[in-house]
């Protein structure tokens, strides 16, 4: 597994409001969304791509152009909307499922709730979101959860990682096959004993979206 900690000044000043607990959901989601697109940007690095023969207003030449199948953007709910938008502003042909995942607060696991994907991912490139890396099982368990459908290429974009979380999806990924990414915009100090991101930014979703329930 490989992490990529994207340090960039633009980066860390939007990290910075979103972490400022005074800053209201609208302002969240649009720096949200500003921010991904950012990390976005180093998370396609490796997307798969074809030559592609074109003429310009000049002279023949050639580039290039996704390569198919379509990557496969994939945000776990419900947080990982909040992403959605700045990823597909980088990858508008991609394609979008959804993968619904709850983490138990007592035992920190993660169950599948939910999931809208295709039943064979062989041969694709899948880029998961997930707002924080925290315990490490929820995106675990996303990226088992897409391997075991054939997925070949795994990149995940996660706002926030603790070295915890980290460490233990590495320990989860063991005998993994498939080259894994995890593309963060800081990598914070720990987790508390609630299995919460220190310094961190509080619960994404709820900030995102409101409490629910």
């Amino acid at each position: 597994m490989r992490t990529l900690v994207v340090d960039h000044p633009l980066v860390a000043h939007k990290l910075t409001v979103l972490r400022d607990e005074t800053t209201d959901s609208p302002t969240f989601r649009n720096l949200t969304d500003e921010l991904v697109t950012l990390l976005a940007y180093e998370a396609t690095r490796d997307v798969r791509v074809d030559a592609h023969d074109i003429v310009t207003p000049v002279a023949p030449t050639t580039g290039v152009k996704l390569a198919s199948p379509r990557p496969l953007v994939v945000p776990i709910l419900r947080a990982g909307l909040g992403m959605l938008d700045g990823m597909m502003r980088l990858l508008p042909t991609a394609e979008v499922g959804f993968l619904g995942m709850v983490r138990n607060e007592e035992t920190l696991q993660a169950a599948t709730y939910a999931e809208r994907l295709p039943d064979d991912l062989s041969g694709r490139q899948c880029y998961v979101l997930d707002p924080m890396l925290a315990t490490g099982g929820t995106l675990a368990a996303a990226i088992r959860f897409l391997t075991d459908r054939g997925a070949d290429d795994i990149t995940a974009v996660c706002l926030l990682a603790a070295p915890e979380g980290c460490a233990r999806l590495e320990e989860q990924l063991t005998g993994l096959e498939v080259p894994v990414t995890v593309v963060v915009a800081a990598m914070d100090e720990r987790l508390n004993e609630k299995g919460y991101i220190v310094p961190g930014l509080g619960d994404a979703g709820d900030r995102l979206y409101g409490i629910v329930g």
